[in-house]
C-alpha cells in the first residue's frame, strides 16, 4: 500500500492511494459522498485475493486534493486519466459507489480507450431524469439535505459544515445514529461492526480540509452530468439493492434501464452497504476478464 501525489494538466495535485500488487489487475475505485481515499481493510484483503491492484483518491476538495470549484461530474476523466499517467497504466476497470457511481459512469462514457469495463453500485440517477421519483423510499437526512441544497444554498452549505463537525467527532455509535434514516436493517447490521470504524476514519481523513469537498459533489450530482447515459458503450455492470435508504432502488432500476447493454443485478435482500460486503468478489471477477 503506498499513497501519492499526482499533479494534473491544470496544476492540481490529487491524493492517491494504490493497495495491491503492482503486477496485479488495475482497478480504481470512486468511493462516495463524502468522499475520501480510505479503502476498507476487508476491501483490499479482498482485491488482494483476487489479483486486483485498488486504486483509488480523494475527489477534488476532499483529504489531500486541491478543490476544483464548480466541477461537473464528467471533470473526473481528466482526473482518471492523470492517475493512470502517473502509474504507467494503459488499461483501466473502474467501479464507484454511491455518489461515486455517476463518477464511474462517467468513465464509461467518456474514457472508452482506456477503461474497458466500469461497475456502479447504488449509484444515484441524474437529478431530473424523466420517469424518475427521485426521492421515493430515500431515507430522511439524504431528502432533507437534497431539497435544502436546491431551495437554499447559503442555509444547504451551514448545514454541511454543522455535519462535518458532528461527523469528524463522532465515534461509530455516533455515527450510526447520524445516518440513522439512512440505515435499512441489513445495512445497520454490517455498520455495526468493523466497518463503522473504517467510516469514522474515513470521514475524518476526507473532511479534514473542510466541508468543500462534499458541497461540490452534490452541486455536481444535481447539475447536468456533463454525458449522457443512454450514448455508454462500455460494458456496464449494475448493482442495486431494494433494501438502500441512501440512494432509492428505483434509481438502479431507471439506470438499468437507460444504459445500453447494461448487465444489472437488482437485488431483493441487499441494501446500500451490503453490497461491497456481499458482492465484491463477483465485480471483481467480471471487470478482470475484461481487461
Amino acid at each position: 500500500m503506498r499513497e501519492l501525489d499526482v499533479t494534473t494538466a491544470d496544476g492540481r495535485t490529487l491524493r492517491v492511494l494504490d493497495c495491491g500488487p503492482q503486477d496485479g489487475a488495475p482497478v480504481l475505485v470512486h468511493n462516495g459522498t463524502p468522499n475520501s481515499r480510505l479503502l476498507f481493510g476487508h476491501d483490499v484483503e479482498r482485491a488482494q485475493a483476487d489479483g486486483v491492484r485498488m486504486i483509488s483518491y480523494d475527489r477534488p476538495g476532499y483529504g489531500g486534493s486541491t478543490r476544483l470549484e464548480g466541477r461537473s461530474v464528467a471533470d473526473c476523466v481528466a482526473d482518471v486519466r492523470a492517475i493512470a499517467d502517473a502509474l504507467g497504466i494503459e488499461r483501466l476497470a473502474v467501479w464507484g459507489i454511491s455518489g461515486g457511481g455517476p463518477h464511474a459512469l462517467a468513465c464509461a462514457a467518456l474514457l472508452e480507450d482506456l477503461v474497458p469495463a466500469v461497475g456502479v453500485l447504488g449509484s444515484i440517477a441524474p437529478w431530473g431524469a424523466k420517469g424518475l421519483d427521485y426521492f421515493d423510499g430515500m431515507g430522511e437526512l439524504n431528502v432533507q439535505d437534497i431539497q435544502l441544497q436546491l431551495a437554499d444554498k447559503a442555509a444547504a452549505l451551514a448545514k454541511a459544515q454543522a455535519d462535518r463537525e458532528a461527523m469528524l467527532e463522532a465515534d461509530p455509535a455516533g455515527l450510526t445514529e447520524q445516518l440513522n434514516t439512512l440505515l435499512a436493517p441489513v445495512d445497520a447490521v454490517v455498520m455495526s461492526g468493523e466497518l463503522g470504524e473504517y467510516f469514522v476514519d474515513y470521514f475524518a481523513s476526507g473532511l479534514a480540509p473542510g466541508a468543500d469537498g462534499w458541497w461540490d459533489d452534490g452541486e455536481a450530482h444535481l447539475a447536468p452530468w456533463g454525458f449522457d447515459v443512454e450514448t455508454i458503450r462500455t460494458p456496464v455492470l449494475l448493482m442495486h439493492g431494494r433494501q438502500d435508504r441512501f440512494v432509492p432502488f428505483a434509481h438502479g432500476q431507471w439506470l438499468a434501464q437507460h444504459i445500453p447493454g447494461v448487465e444489472a443485478m437488482l437485488s431483493e435482500e441487499d441494501g446500500h452497504l451490503t453490497l461491497t460486503v456481499h458482492h465484491l468478489e463477483h465485480l471483481h471477477s467480471w471487470l478482470v476478464e475484461k481487461l
